[in-house]
C-alpha cells in the first residue's frame, strides 16, 4: 500500500468515513440476501414515553425563542400549539410541531429587517404573529389543493445543504452569547464568516458568561458521549441510557439554574452573568393578533423563504422517519397540519413553527406508536407555562446558547455521507458545497435560492441535452456456474420448454455506453435500419436534440436513394456546398441505403405537440432523403395509449399506400409481423395439454372396459368417451385476413386460444425490438424484390 493510500484510509478513519460501504466486491452473501435483514437489526424496544419529550422542548423553545428576537415565553406559547394541534391532522407519528433553530433565525432576520422599515411602531411578536398567519395560509391552501408533491422539487442534498449552512449560521451566531461577548461589537444576524472574525477579534471581552457556556456545552457532549458508550457497553441497560440521554438538555439547564441562583443569590446585587429574568406565568399575550397591509408590506420579500423553509424541515423529517419506521406521510395532509398550526397559533401567541429534527428524533427512537404522544407532551409544557415560570428566571444565557449549539450540531452533514453522494452523483456534492458556502458568506435565504436554482438548472440541463443511443443486436446465453443453459439442452432444474434460459437476442448500444463488455462485437441490425432509443423522455425541450443526433448519423452511415437527386446546382441545399468546383461527388456507394428507423419508446411516458412535429418533420425529410422510396417508421416498447393516439394521429403505426411503378398498391404486397400469445387460464397451451392427457387416459380405460365386456356398446356409451377441441383464434370483421391465417397456422396447433398482443390496424407499434426488428428486416427483403445485396444477406439471421 502507497503511502498516500495510508494518508487516505487515516483520514477517513478519522473522519468516520466508510470506505468499504456498499463495495460489491466486498460483500461475503451467502444465499443473495441484503446485508442488513432483520435479524442483524437491533432487537429491543422501547416503551412509549410519557414525559422524556416535554423535558426537551421546555428547554429548547425558550432558547429558540432567542433566536428569533422574542421573549422565552413564546417559544412555549409556540410549543404547546404546535403538538396540541397537529395530532388531530397528522399522518407522522414521530413529527413533534414546535420552534425550530433554522425557523426561529429566519424569524428573527424577518423581525429585524421590519422592525428596521417600521420603527417601534409595533412590536415584534405582532410582525412575527403576521408572518406565521401569512405563511400557515399560503402552506394550507397548497395542502388543500393536494399540492404537496412541490416538495419533490427540492433534492436531497440540496436539503442536506440548507441543513449544514443553517446548523452552521446558528451555531456561530450564538458563540458571541455563549462567550458573554456584546452585541455591539458582535453582531450574531452578520454572515456567518463575519461573525467569526468578529469573535475572533473580540475574544478579549468574553466575560463569566464564558465558564457557564463552555462547560454546559461540554457537558452535554460528555452525557451523549458516555451514555452511547454505556449503551454499547451494557445492551441489557440500553432503556436507562437511552432517557439518561434525552434528559441531558433538562439536566444541563437545572444544574446552571441552580448554580446561577446561588451565584446571584449570594451576592444579592446586579447578576454576574445574564440570566432568562422574568417569563410570565399563563397566556398572557392570547388575543386577536395585530395585523395590516403595513406590517405585511414590510416582510413580503421574506414570505417565500419563509414557507420554503417551513416545507423542507417538516416533510423532510417526516419522510425520512417514516421510512424508517415502516410507514408512509401523505405530504399534502401535513401541509395542512403545517398550516393550521400556524394560523391558530398567534392566537396564544405563538410565532412560526414547523417540525423539529432533535424531538422528532427522540419520539421516534423512544417508540411512541400513534400521534397522540403530542397531546402528552402539550401537558408538560402547559405545566411548565403555569407551575415552572419561577425556576426559569435564573436560568443563563450562555447555558441556552449552548442547548442551541448542541442541538444545531445534529444537522451538520456527516462526512460519510457526503462520501456516498461522492459515489452516487459528484455533481450532487457540488450542489451541497456550494449551497454551504453561499449560506456561510451571504445568508441562509441565498443559500436555499442556490442550491435549489443549481439543482434545477441541472435537472432542466439534463433533460434538454438527452442524448439517445443507437442499438445493435447480440446474441446471448444464459449461465449458471461453469454450464451454458439451452433449450435443446436443459439443466437438471430447468423445464425442457423454458426457451428463456436458452439463445437469445439483446439490444445493447453500439457504442458500449452502458457499461458492457466492449470486447463484445456488437451486430448492427441490417443495412439501412437503425434503432434508436430515447434515454430520457421525449417532450419539447430535448426533441430537436434527440433527432438532429438521429439524422446526423444517419446521414453519416447512409447514401441517398437517388444518387442524382441534384441535377441542377441550384437543387441542392443552401448550406450543402457539395465537392469543389471540379472534384467529383464523394463515392458513398458502399453505404446502404436508409430503409427503416425504429424507434424505442421504453423511457417515453407521453408526448406533446411539439416533439410529434419533430418526428413528421424528420420522416418528410428522410422520406425526400430515401426517395423514390419511402422510409419505415417502428416503435417498439409505446406504454401509454395516449402516446399511441398521438403517433397515430400524425401518420404512425400503420403503412399508408404507395403506388409502385406498375401502379398497384404496394400494401397489398406487404405482409406485416405480429406478436402473438395465449390467452392463458383454461385456453392456455398447458391446459389443452393437460385436457388432452385426460382423454387418452380415458380412451385407454374405455378400451380396457371394451376389451373386459366384449365390446359392449351399452358399456362404451355408459362411460362415454370424452373429446377435446382446441379452438382457434376466432377472427373479428375487420382483421380478414390476418386472423384467419393466424386461426390456421399450424404454428399453434399444440396451443389453446391465441390472441394477438396489439391490434391489427397498427401494424408498425411492437411490442419488442425483436418484433420491430423482424419486421422491418422483412420489409426491407420485400423491397429489394429478391434482389438482397450480399453485405445484407449476411445479417439476415433468424431472431
Amino acid at each position: 500500500m502507497s503511502t498516500s493510500d495510508k494518508v487516505g484510509r487515516g483520514l477517513a478513519k478519522v473522519l468516520g468515513i466508510k470506505l468499504n460501504y456498499r463495495d460489491e466486491t466486498n460483500q461475503k452473501l451467502s444465499r443473495g440476501e441484503s446485508m442488513y435483514s432483520v435479524a442483524s437489526a437491533d432487537d429491543f424496544v422501547e416503551e412509549e414515553p410519557r414525559i422524556t419529550v416535554g423535558a426537551v422542548v421546555v428547554p429548547q423553545s425558550m432558547a429558540y425563542a432567542a433566536l428569533a428576537l422574542l421573549q422565552p415565553q413564546f417559544g412555549l406559547y409556540s410549543s404547546f400549539m404546535g403538538v396540541l394541534i397537529y395530532w388531530f391532522f397528522a399522518t407522522s407519528k414521530d413529527i413533534t410541531i414546535g420552534p425550530v433553530a433554522v425557523l426561529s433565525t429566519v424569524t428573527g432576520n424577518v423581525i429585524s429587517g421590519s422592525m428596521a422599515i417600521l420603527g417601534n411602531k409595533y412590536q415584534p411578536i405582532d410582525i412575527a404573529n403576521s408572518l406565521a398567519i401569512i405563511c400557515g395560509a399560503i402552506v394550507a391552501g397548497l395542502g388543500l389543493l393536494r399540492l404537496g408533491w412541490i416538495v419533490e422539487l427540492i433534492s436531497l442534498p440540496a436539503i442536506c445543504a440548507f441543513m449544514t449552512g443553517s446548523a452552521l449560521n446558528i451555531a456561530v451566531g450564538q458563540v458571541p452569547s455563549l462567550m458573554g461577548i456584546a452585541n455591539p461589537p458582535v453582531n450574531p444576524r452578520d454572515s456567518t464568516y463575519l461573525v467569526v472574525i468578529h469573535v475572533l477579534q473580540h475574544l478579549n471581552a468574553s466575560k463569566l458568561d464564558a465558564a457557564i457556556g463552555l462547560t454546559a456545552l461540554l457537558m452535554l457532549y460528555l452525557i451523549r458521549s458516555g451514555c452511547n458508550w454505556g449503551a454499547r457497553r451494557f445492551p441489557n441497560r440500553k432503556k436507562t441510557f437511552f432517557f439518561l440521554a434525552t434528559l441531558r438538555t433538562a439536566f444541563v439547564i437545572l444544574l446552571y439554574t441552580l448554580i446561577s441562583w446561588a451565584v446571584n443569590m449570594w451576592h444579592n446585587s446586579k447578576p454576574s452573568f445574564k440570566i432568562l429574568s422574568n417569563v410570565p406565568r399563563g397566556f398572557t399575550h392570547a388575543q386577536a393578533p395585530v395585523m395590516n397591509v403595513e406590517i405585511i408590506n414590510s416582510f413580503a420579500s421574506q414570505i417565500p423563504v419563509t414557507v420554503i423553509v417551513m416545507l423542507i424541515e417538516h416533510i423532510a423529517i417526516s419522510k425520512s422517519f417514516g421510512r424508517i419506521n415502516n410507514y408512509t406521510i401523505d405530504p399534502s395532509q401535513e401541509l395542512v397540519a403545517i398550516g393550521v398550526t400556524n394560523l391558530l397559533g398567534p392566537l396564544l401567541g405563538a410565532y412560526p413553527a414547523t417540525g423539529s429534527f432533535s424531538r422528532t428524533a427522540i419520539k421516534s427512537k423512544a417508540g411512541v406508536r400513534t400521534p397522540f404522544a403530542g397531546v402528552i407532551t402539550a401537558l408538560v409544557v402547559l405545566l411548565a407555562i403555569y407551575a415552572l415560570t419561577a425556576v426559569f428566571f435564573y436560568i443563563p444565557n450562555a447555558a441556552l446558547s449552548a442547548v442551541i449549539i448542541h442541538a444545531v450540531g445534529d444537522l451538520i452533514t456527516p462526512p460519510n455521507v457526503l462520501y456516498q453522494f461522492w459515489r452516487v452523483n459528484p455533481i450532487e456534492v457540488i450542489i451541497y458545497f456550494a449551497g454551504v458556502f453561499v449560506t456561510v458568506f451571504t445568508s441562509i435565504e441565498n443559500g436555499i435560492y442556490t442550491t435549489v436554482a443549481i439543482s434545477m438548472a441541472i435537472f432542466l440541463f439534463r433533460v434538454f441535452k438527452a442524448q439517445g443511443r443507437f442499438l445493435g443486436k447480440v446474441k446471448v446465453h444464459s449461465v449458471v456456474g461453469d454450464h451454458i443453459l439451452n433449450p435443446n439442452d436443459p439443466n437438471p432444474g430447468t423445464p425442457a420448454n423454458d426457451t428463456d434460459s436458452g439463445l437469445r437476442n439483446i439490444f445493447i448500444p453500439i457504442t458500449h455506453g452502458d457499461g458492457s463488455n466492449p470486447a463484445i462485437e456488437i451486430e448492427k441490425p441490417y443495412p439501412g435500419i437503425f434503432i434508436y432509443r430515447f434515454s430520457e423522455g421525449y417532450n419539447y425541450p430535448n426533441a430537436n436534440h434527440y433527432l438532429d443526433f438521429l439524422i446526423e448519423t444517419v446521414f453519416k452511415e447512409t447514401r441517398r436513394t437517388n444518387q442524382f437527386s441534384y441535377p441542377r446546382l441550384g437543387d441542392r441545399p443552401w448550406n450543402d456546398p457539395g465537392p469543389r468546383r471540379g472534384q467529383a461527388e464523394e463515392d458513398r456507394s458502399h453505404l446502404p441505403t436508409l430503409k427503416a428507423i425504429i424507434l424505442d419508446f421504453a423511457s417515453v411516458n407521453n408526448v406533446d405537440v411539439t416533439s410529434v412535429q419533430h418526428l413528421i418533420d424528420v420522416r418528410n425529410q428522410l422520406d425526400r432523403y430515401a426517395s423514390p422510396e419511402r422510409v419505415d417508421w417502428h416503435f417498439a416498447h409505446i406504454n401509454n395509449r395516449w402516446t399511441k393516439r398521438a403517433l397515430v394521429s400524425a401518420g404512425f403505426g400503420y403503412r399508408s399506400p404507395q403506388e409502385s411503378e406498375d401502379g398497384q398498391d404496394s400494401l397489398s404486397r406487404w405482409k406485416p409481423i405480429f406478436s402473438v400469445a395465449e390467452i392463458g387460464g383454461k385456453s392456455s397451451a398447458a391446459a389443452a395439454a393437460q385436457s388432452r392427457r385426460r382423454d387418452e387416459e380415458s380412451s385407454i380405460e374405455i378400451r380396457n372396459r371394451s376389451s373386459t365386456n366384449n365390446g359392449n356398446p351399452d358399456e362404451i356409451k355408459k362411460h362415454g368417451v370424452v373429446e377435446h377441441n382446441i379452438d382457434a383464434q376466432s377472427s373479428d370483421d375487420n382483421s380478414i385476413e390476418y386472423a384467419k391465417q393466424l386461426a390456421r397456422s399450424n404454428s399453434y396447433s399444440h396451443a389453446g386460444k391465441i390472441a394477438l398482443v396489439q391490434g391489427l390496424n397498427r401494424p408498425l407499434f411492437h411490442i419488442d425490438l425483436t418484433s420491430a426488428l423482424q419486421s422491418a428486416i422483412r420489409r426491407a427483403e420485400q423491397r429489394d424484390d429478391g434482389g438482397v445485396s450480399s453485405e445484407a444477406k449476411s445479417h439476415v439471421q433468424p431472431l
